[in-house]
């Protein structure tokens, strides 16, 4: 499928959508929309990621099959600035994916005119109608059960766990990853959105979906949501916690990072109170320990200052750790798989 991303006055550094859908989807990118950075390429900001032209607006794009909104802000609104170009994009018959709370099949203007071109809205934040509260049993599946967890939101949890399960499959091992925001089930074409799922069902729909593939894979690598300290987002991580009752976790961090994104007033505890928060939080449903650890360390430009950053990270964790972009998982595979 080809497709153009929306991505306005937030790529390359409040794109991760955008980003996870260029490094791991099945999708040819045409074009990237942003109108600050038009008449660049992607390759310009992010060097290893599917490359294309960053235009300013859906009237420069060619022949494309989509737009997928690859932004969500705060809250998940829609920015009326975007509007006219899923105008274009509909009125050119092209379907529209988009990973918003704010559901593109619900605008009136949005639903005609996609009947009127045979274009589909895909809102891909719109969960199952049929979830209900979990049963306790995705302990009982065959495959290793392995969580991402974050000292934050947009820390990499999305990207540790698509580097994970491919590098895992292929040193050949039988791995598969369980979607559970927006940016996965756009890049695996299913899953749950679970900051979308009614707070007593959070649990419920990850078990639903380890429970339909843990018999089919040896490992599950499940994406974490949000943190377990976040003023607004701790309840999806409990919930994805406990759902999944995970048998190892992989805590994922920002090099540097010290205050909560979007609530800068709450500092982040310290990494080894992360450690024991997750470990006693999950310790009443299963036995999950710290296994592992990523660090994103995009934010430092010298490559060995990124080293020593990870191995303080390791020190910190009491695990091995690694920035899995820059040098790989083989150190967190073998933690993981042995």
């Amino acid at each position: 499928m080809q497709i153009a991303i929306l991505a306005h006055e937030k790529f390359p550094g409040r794109a991760k959508t955008a980003l996870g859908v260029l490094r791991y989807a099945d999708y040819d990118v045409e074009a990237v929309l942003d109108r600050d950075s038009a008449g660049d390429r992607v390759a310009d900001h992010v060097p290893d990621v599917q490359d294309a032209p960053i235009v300013a607006g859906m009237d420069e794009v060619g022949d494309v099959d989509a737009l997928l909104i690859g932004i969500a802000p705060i809250g998940g609104g829609f920015d009326e600035s975007w509007r006219d170009d899923v105008r274009t994009a509909l009125e050119r018959g092209c379907d529209v994916i988009s990973g918003l709370h704010y559901f593109l099949e619900e605008d009136e203007e949005f639903a005609a005119l996609a009947a009127e071109n045979d274009c589909e809205l895909w809102d891909v934040r719109k969960p199952d109608e049929d979830l209900t509260v979990s049963q306790g049993a995705a302990g009982d599946v065959d495959a290793e059960v392995v969580l991402t967890v974050g000292t934050d939101c947009s820390v990499g949890k999305m990207t540790v766990s698509m580097e994970l399960a491919r590098d895992a499959r292929d040193a050949g091992y039988d791995a598969a990853v369980i979607p559970t925001g927006q940016t996965g089930i756009m890049i695996e074409g299913w899953g749950n959105p679970i900051d979308r799922v009614v707070s007593d069902f959070t649990a419920g729909a990850v078990e639903e979906m380890i429970l339909e593939k843990g018999d089919e894979h040896d490992y599950l690598f499940v994406e974490g949501q949000g943190s377990i300290v976040h003023p607004a987002y701790s309840a999806v991580t409990c919930g994805i916690l406990h759902g999944s009752m995970a048998d190892q976790l992989v805590l994922c961090h920002e090099a540097g990072k010290e205050a909560i994104h979007g609530y800068e007033s709450f500092s982040l505890p310290s990494i080894p109170s992360y450690v024991d928060l997750y470990e006693d939080l999950a310790d009443p449903v299963s036995d999950a320990t710290v296994t592992a650890g990523a660090l994103n360390t995009s934010g430092l430009e010298d490559g060995d200052a990124a080293r020593d950053a990870v191995g303080e990270y390791a020190d910190a964790i009491d695990a091995p750790a690694a920035d899995p972009i820059r040098f790989g998982t083989d150190d967190l595979l073998e933690a993981l798989l042995e």
